[in-house]
C-alpha cells in the first residue's frame, strides 16, 4: 500500500501537465480529464483509508521514500511521503472536496475561452497541497508550501484582464511571502539545531533543545500559518482574494490553502508543546483574528466577502484551539473538516446565485431568490445552520468542542478565551442569519445593470447543484457521525494526542450559553434585515459599521505602516548611502586627486626647477645636522 501513496499526488500532477501543455487541441475535453485525475486522487484515497482502518491505531503510518532529493553530504533531504492519521485526513478532505468543485466548475466556467487552463490550475493547486500534508520533512513541505502559494496566485488573477483580479493576485503572493519568510526561517533554525528536517528524527530530538530555541522556531511557524491561514497581521488578501472565479473560493477556504497554517501547527505539535510561550501567542493569534474576521463579515454587502470574513473567522477558532495544545489539537482538525463541507458549500452556493444573477455580488440586490432557486436555497440554508452552530449539525458539534476545550485551558486565560469563543459564536449567527435575510428573503431588489438588462435568476445546471447538495450532507451529518462513540477523537489521538483540561463549568453549561449567544446573535439579525426594509444603498452607519467595511483598516495600516515606512526607510538609505557612503569615497578620492594634482606642480620638467629644489633639500639637511650638533 505504501507505493500508492506518490500517487495520491502524482494524479492531478499528471493531469496539471496534460493540461496546462496540452495545448488547444484539449479544450473541448481537458475540464473532464482534469476532473477525472482529481476523483482518481480521492479514489487511491478511499482505498489507501479502507486499508489504514484494517490496522491497529499503532500501525497506521505508511512512508515511502521515492528517492534521495538533496544529496550532499551533510545536508541530505528525501523525497519521501508519510501517511498516518491526519494527513489522511487531510487527504479525503482535499481530494474529496476537490473532486466536487472540479465537478461544480465544469458547468460554473462553461462559457470561459480558457477553461482548458483553469481546470489545469485547479489540478495544480490540488497536487501542490497533496504534497504539503503528504511531506515527511519540513523541506519538502515547504516545496508544496511554495506550490500552493502560486497556484493560488495563477486562480486569483485568472480574471487578468481584470485589473483588480490582477492586483488582488500580487496582493495575495506578496503578502503570503512574508509569512514564507518565517517557515524558512524556522527550517534554517532547525537544520542548525537538530541536524535534520525529517519529522520523526526531529520530534524524537525536541525534549534536548533549549526552550528558548523552540520558542523561535514556533513563532516562526506561527508566521508561515498567519500567511497562508489569513490571521492577523498577515490577513488583508483574502478578501480581495474573492475577485477570482467562485470555485476558487470554494477551493481556498474549504479544502487547500487557509488550512495549511493549521495542518502546520498541529503537525508540529511536539515543537509548540515544549514552547508554551510560543503556544501561548497562537491562541492570541487565533482569539483576535476570531472576532476581526467576524466583525469584517457582519459589514459585507459583497456576499464572497462576507463568507471570506467568516472563513478568517473560523479559521481563527482552529488556530486557537491548535494554540491550546493537546486539549484542542483534535478538535481544531475536526472543525476544519466540518468547516470543509458547510464553507464549500456556502461558496458554491454563492455562485450559484451569481449565476442566476448575471454575476452580481452585492447582497442588497438580492432578496427572494428562495422562490426562484430552491435547490440553491435548501442546500445553502444547511451551510448556514451549520456554520452557526444549529443543534444536530456539524458546525453544532465541532465548534461547541473548541468553546470547551477554550475553557478547558483553566484559569483566567481560560475564561478568557472561553468569552472570546462565546462571543464569536454570536456574532457568527448575527453575520450569517444576515447574508440569508439579505440574499434569499424579503422582496426582490435586483435591478437593471448599466446596459439595461435586468437579471432572471434561475437555478443552476445539475453539474452545479450536485456538488451543493452532497455538500450538504456533509454539513449535516459529519459532525454527528464524528461525535459518536468520539470517532473523530479516537482516529487523531494517537497522532496529535488529547487532555481533557479542567473545565471550570461543565459541557451542558457551555453547550446552553452557546445557545443563547446564537438566537441572541439570529435575533438581533432578524430584527435589523428580517423585520424592516432593505435599502439597496447601504446607510452610513456607526464608526464600527464603517470601519468593518474597510476591513477595520488593515489596508490603511499596511499602507501607512509598511508601504510609507519603506519609502521613508528607502529615502533614508539613499540619502545615507549618498551623503555618507558615497560622501566618503568621494570626499576621500576627491582628497586624493586635490593632493596629486599639487605634487604635479612640482614634476614639472624644467631642469633649474629640480635644481633648486635639490640645493633647497641640501641646505635643510645641513642645517638639521649642524643643529642636532649643537644641541
Amino acid at each position: 500500500m505504501e507505493n500508492l501513496i506518490a500517487l495520491l499526488i502524482a494524479a492531478p500532477l499528471l493531469g496539471a501537465v496534460v493540461l496546462l501543455c496540452g495545448g488547444r487541441r484539449l479544450d473541448r475535453t481537458g475540464h473532464w480529464i482534469g476532473t477525472l485525475l482529481a476523483a482518481a486522487s480521492f479514489g487511491i484515497g478511499v482505498v489507501l483509508f479502507a486499508d489504514m482502518l484494517g490496522r491497529s491505531a499503532d500501525d497506521r503510518t505508511l512512508t515511502q521514500n521515492l528517492y534521495t532529493w538533496i544529496p550532499v553530504e551533510g545536508f541530505q533531504a528525501d523525497m519521501a511521503f508519510q501517511l498516518d492519521q491526519l494527513s489522511m485526513t487531510f487527504v479525503l478532505l482535499i481530494s474529496g472536496v476537490g473532486t466536487l468543485i472540479h465537478v461544480y466548475s465544469i458547468g460554473y466556467m462553461e462559457h470561459d475561452e480558457r477553461r482548458r487552463r483553469f481546470f489545469g490550475y485547479l489540478n495544480l493547486f490540488v497536487a501542490a497541497m497533496l504534497l504539503l500534508v503528504l511531506a515527511d520533512n519540513y523541506l519538502l513541505l515547504y516545496f508544496g508550501w511554495e506550490g500552493v502559494g502560486l497556484a493560488s496566485y495563477l486562480l486569483i488573477g485568472f480574471w487578468q484582464h481584470k485589473p483588480s483580479a490582477a492586483t488582488a493576485a500580487k496582493k495575495a503572493f506578496l503578502v503570503n511571502r512574508v509569512g514564507d519568510i518565517g517557515l524558512s526561517i524556522a527550517i534554517m533554525l532547525m537544520f542548525t539545531t537538530f541536524g535534520t528536517f525529517a519529522f520523526t528524527p526531529l520530534f524524537g530530538a525536541v525534549g534536548e533543545t533549549s526552550e528558548g530555541t523552540l520558542t523561535a522556531i514556533g513563532l516562526m511557524l506561527l508566521l508561515a500559518a498567519c500567511g497562508k491561514s489569513a490571521q492577523v497581521p498577515l490577513q488583508s488578501w483574502l478578501g480581495d482574494a474573492m475577485e477570482g472565479p467562485t470555485p476558487v473560493s470554494a477551493l481556498i477556504h474549504a479544502a487547500t490553502m487557509v488550512t495549511a497554517g493549521v495542518y502546520l501547527i498541529v503537525r508540529s505539535a511536539a515543537i509548540f508543546n515544549a514552547a508554551p510561550d510560543a503556544q501561548l501567542v497562537v491562541t492570541v493569534v487565533g482569539a483576535v483574528t476570531l472576532l476581526f474576521g467576524a466583525i469584517v463579515g457582519c459589514a459585507k454587502d459583497d456576499i464572497k466577502k462576507a463568507l471570506a470574513g467568516s472563513t478568517m473567522s473560523q479559521i481563527g477558532y482552529m488556530i486557537l484551539a491548535a494554540g491550546l495544545g493537546p486539549i484542542g489539537y483534535v478538535f481544531a482538525i475536526m472543525h476544519l473538516v466540518t468547516h470543509g463541507f458547510f464553507k464549500a458549500g456556502l461558496f458554491l452556493g454563492a455562485g450559484s446565485v451569481m449565476h442566476g444573477m448575471n454575476d452580481e455580488v452585492d447582497m442588497r440586490k438580492y432578496g427572494g431568490l428562495r422562490k426562484y432557486m430552491p435547490v440553491t436555497f435548501v442546500t445553502f440554508g444547511l451551510g448556514y445552520l451549520a456554520i452557526i452552530g444549529f443543534p444536530g449539525l456539524s458546525g453544532f458539534f465541532s465548534k461547541d468542542m473548541i468553546i470547551e476545550a477554550a475553557f478547558a485551558k483553566g484559569g483566567t486565560e481560560g475564561w478568557i478565551l472561553g468569552g472570546v469563543t462565546l462571543l464569536g459564536a454570536g456574532i457568527t449567527a448575527f453575520y450569517m442569519t444576515r447574508v440569508m435575510l439579505l440574499t434569499f428573503f424579503g422582496e426582490k431588489r435586483w435591478q437593471p445593470d448599466a446596459n439595461g438588462h435586468e437579471p432572471h435568476p434561475h437555478e443552476s445546471p445539475k453539474s452545479m447543484t450536485i456538488p451543493m447538495v452532497i455538500l450538504a450532507f456533509g454539513s449535516v451529518f459529519a459532525g454527528a457521525f464524528f461525535e459518536i462513540g468520539e470517532r473523530f477523537l479516537k482516529w487523531l489521538e494517537p497522532v496529535t494526542g488529547y487532555s481533557h483540561g479542567n473545565p471550570p463549568v461543565s459541557a451542558m453549561t457551555v453547550t446552553a450559553a452557546t445557545m443563547v449567544m446564537l438566537l441572541v446573535g439570529v435575533g438581533i439579525a432578524w430584527a435589523m434585515y428580517g423585520k424592516r426594509p432593505v435599502p439597496v444603498v447601504a446607510p452610513r452607519g456607526s464608526f464600527l459599521t464603517r470601519a468593518a467595511r474597510r476591513d477595520l483598516y488593515q489596508d490603511d495600516f499596511n499602507h501607512v505602516v509598511l508601504v510609507r515606512g519603506g519609502e521613508h526607510l528607502t529615502r533614508s538609505l539613499v540619502y545615507l548611502d549618498h551623503s555618507v557612503v558615497d560622501g566618503v569615497v568621494n570626499g576621500t578620492a576627491a582628497s586624493v586627486g586635490g593632493l596629486s594634482g599639487r605634487l604635479r606642480k612640482l614634476q614639472n620638467g624644467y631642469a633649474r626647477s629640480y635644481a633648486v629644489s635639490m640645493f633647497g633639500g641640501t641646505a635643510i639637511l645641513i642645517a638639521a645636522t649642524l643643529l642636532m650638533r649643537a644641541v
